[in-house]
């Protein structure tokens, strides 16, 4: 009885670790991370180029914005996850006072929550008994809450997600800068960019188990955007260089 007991947690466990929104908090910055690199350093590099006639400033342009574009967003990263990781630390404490110091209260808070989400109001207190006996602090961490192992912040995996991917993404359009003709160098990075966006958005989606078709039009169409506005910025505040 307990082989089969155990067999079926594993069962549930391994049909858990299956589900793509334990992929979420770093899938979220690694794509993000990506699609800023590749898109950012492309309108960068399509802006000069626009306004040049040799290869150098667009080189110095792109590198430049390249490693300043990783680091601020692997800083951005870590400081706006930082907060979100506080925040949950200072409701943490708050709700240990308050389980302290009303006990009765918050049991009634848990039991009204399952009662909302469709348990019957006996069924609904027991719930909340046997929870509370078991670790009320989890309980309404996780219920009241709402922080739980997968929408918990991670600063320093976030970031890093960030700074790496942004450094991937952002590589993709130098390379294309060093290597394409310099005359219409602007089509060959929009052509490229196009390129690097459907297979990063088909990657992220199949990663997700989202709709890849989906996130290949969405990420082509404000890529297109981008990079048109920057190539607009080029020819028409540009000075030939």
């Amino acid at each position: 009885m307990i082989n089969d007991n155990d067999n079926s947690i594993l069962t549930i466990d391994n049909y858990l670790d299956n589900h793509y929104i334990h992929r979420s908090n770093w899938l979220r910055a690694a794509v993000l991370g990506a699609n800023d690199g590749i898109i950012s350093i492309s309108s960068l590099a399509i802006g000069i180029a626009a306004a040049s006639a040799t290869r150098e400033p667009i080189v110095l342009a792109t590198v430049a914005g390249l490693v300043a574009g990783a680091l601020s967003m692997a800083a951005g990263e870590y400081v706006s996850v930082s907060s979100q990781t506080d925040t949950e630390t200072a409701d943490i404490e708050r709700e240990k006072i308050e389980l302290r110091e009303m006990p009765e209260e918050e049991l009634n808070i848990l039991a009204q929550i399952y009662e909302k989400r469709g348990l019957k109001k006996e069924t609904a207190m027991q719930v909340a008994i046997e929870l509370t006996k078991k670790d009320a602090l989890a309980a309404h961490i996780r219920d009241e809450l709402g922080i739980n192992e997968i929408s918990q912040a991670n600063p320093i995996q976030a970031a890093l997600a960030s700074g790496a991917s942004f450094t991937i993404g952002g590589v993709l359009p130098l390379v294309v800068v060093l290597f394409a003709p310099i005359e219409g160098m602007e089509y060959w990075l929009y052509g490229s960019t196009i390129l690097f966006l459907i297979l990063l958005g088909g990657l992220s989606a199949k990663t997700g188990g989202s709709s890849i078709t989906k996130a290949v039009i969405r990420i082509t169409i404000w890529g297109t955007i981008a990079m048109g506005l920057s190539a607009l910025v080029g020819y028409v505040f540009g000075v030939r260089v």
